[in-house]
């Protein structure tokens, strides 16, 4: 056990190979690949290319020699050109109904056919019977000592009678070896035969200077890839590894650190995601400093007159009167109240505080909502209007429905002008109804709005204590409209005030209606 795990650190402490030198290593790899692939082409390749060049010059040969049958410019025009341009033995035989001798005067196109005359005679016949077999065509590959030396041997090394599906091509060693292409032609009646000799090997001299240029060129190859490799790979890694460095100060807590990748697309948009996240880390990292400062402020408040005035109680017995107890009961609830706040919040979040979804009257549970603000509206000079045409029924938890809009209502007391207005909204589109409440402040500047929904953000950056509620109310009400899936927002002006709104189903049950009615 102790063995797998010395080898498990031993392998978290091996690190890889970077990018720069895999990438130089992959094009190495590559290029030296080709250049032996092509090596062994150079090689192995060349004879089968060679010879399929060549049957392919000899065809081109007999067809345009099979045009001109039969022309006075036979042997010195199209033989003549053919041959020269080709380096091809080429033979003309005219074969009449009235002589079936096949030693009739052969046409020559070149002087070489006294010199081979022997040969042909000898052959003649036979390379014309197979023709006539194989439907006019017969290739043979013979070596060429025994056709130049010796006029009577026809060694034949591979022919097209009964061969496989590779021939004519020769494979292996095909030095000095040669083609006898016969083919068999008819023009007014007289039959003509058409024979090609043509050497299907590559000369010593093309075969070395073909592996030079490929050695050549391999050797060109690989000191470019060399080259190249080094460039590449510096251009590709050089914005990689200033990420990197990058990285590690954000790491650091350097949420000002700026990432700069250009050059590439997926860099670009790496840096841009990395910068992104960077400035949301800043974001969140300010946001938890101003959430601790926030509540370590919300409950030192409450807990410092707690003490102070049950102190004063304590050492000053005149003071032992109603209303410092009243003072110590307020900020009693307020604490009571700040921690069911985090303790919904988290339920909700954890998943263990669950919706049950009832029909009930939204613009009653509103109406007893206003309730609660009477002190206030007495008190402090507060004015909270309600505006509603009709009673409205939906399908939700009750409970958290109250909860949203009382944390609305009480967001826009905190938040509300001089004039220290507040309106709630009921407006009902189809099978929508809308809650919106509005006040009278400063409104929201818009690159805070995507973040009013966190706990304790705060808009002026400069924490006071809340007139009512605890400060976790937007967040709260966030979390309850996406358990519901309902849609949520705000529209706000500078200095104008803002009104945040969510939207629920109308309720659809008969039976639910159906007993409303009756009531």
């Amino acid at each position: 056990m102790r063995e797998n795990t010395a080898r498990t650190v031993q392998k978290r402490n091996v690190r890889p190979i970077g990018i720069k030198w895999k990438m130089f290593a992959i094009i190495i790899c590559f290029v030296s690949m080709f250049a032996f692939f092509l090596w062994i082409f150079a090689l192995n390749m060349l004879n089968f290319f060679y010879q399929n060049a060549k049957l392919s010059e000899i065809e081109t040969t007999v067809e345009n020699i099979g045009k001109a049958l039969g022309n006075d410019d036979l042997v010195s025009g199209t033989c003549y050109s053919c041959s020269k341009e080709y380096n091809n033995d080429i033979w003309v035989y005219r074969i009449s109904e009235d002589n079936k001798d096949f030693s009739y005067p052969i046409v020559y196109s070149d002087g070489s056919g006294e010199e081979y005359g022997p040969f042909l005679e000898k052959n003649f016949s036979d390379m014309y019977d197979k023709a006539k077999k194989n439907e006019g065509i017969y290739v043979a590959m013979i070596p060429m000592k025994n056709f130049k030396e010796s006029y009577f041997e026809f060694k034949v090394l591979k022919d097209n009678f009964g061969e496989s599906d590779d021939f004519p091509f020769v494979s292996g060693n095909v030095k000095n070896i040669s083609a006898m292409y016969v083919t068999l032609h008819t023009r007014g009646g007289d039959e003509y035969v058409i024979i090609q000799r043509a050497n299907i090997a590559p000369s010593r001299t093309m075969v070395l200077t073909v592996q030079n240029q490929v050695l050549f060129i391999g050797t060109v190859l690989i000191v470019f890839a060399l080259a190249l490799a080094a460039i590449l790979s510096k251009l590709i890694t050089k914005p990689i590894v200033r990420m990197n460095e990058s990285a590690k100060s954000l790491a650091m807590g350097k949420y000002d650190t700026e990432f700069s990748g250009r050059g590439y697309r997926e860099i670009e948009e790496l840096s841009d995601t990395l910068n992104f996240a960077s400035r949301e880390l800043s974001k969140n990292d300010v946001l938890q400093k101003e959430l601790i400062s926030n509540i370590s402020h919300d409950l030192r408040t409450p807990l410092t007159m707690i003490k102070g005035y049950g102190e004063m109680m304590r050492d000053i017995p005149d003071e032992n009167t109603s209303e410092n107890v009243q003072v110590i009961i307020d900020e009693t609830t307020r604490l009571t109240d700040l921690v069911n706040d985090m303790l919904d919040l988290s339920k909700i979040q954890a998943g263990t505080r669950i919706p049950e979804m009832k029909d009930f009257c939204l613009t009653e549970v509103i109406r007893s909502t206003m309730n609660r603000y009477e002190k206030l509206t007495m008190q402090e000079n507060y004015k909270i209007e309600f505006f509603a045409d009709e009673d409205v029924f939906v399908k939700a938890d009750r409970g958290m429905i109250l909860q949203v809009v009382y944390n609305l209502i009480n967001n826009a007391i905190n938040y509300t002008g001089e004039d220290k207005y507040v309106c709630v909204r009921q407006s009902v589109d189809k099978d929508t109804v809308r809650i919106s409440v509005t006040d009278t402040g400063n409104g929201i500047a818009e690159e805070d709005v995507p973040y009013i929904w966190d706990r304790y953000y705060k808009v002026d950056k400069v924490h006071k204590r809340a007139t009512v509620g605890t400060g976790l109310g937007l967040s709260i009400v966030k979390q309850i409209l996406e358990l519901h899936s309902a849609r949520y927002g705000v529209v706000t002006t500078i200095n104008k005030g803002s009104t945040f709104w969510f939207e629920l189903k109308t309720s659809e049950s008969e039976e639910f209606m159906a007993e409303v009615v009756k009531l």
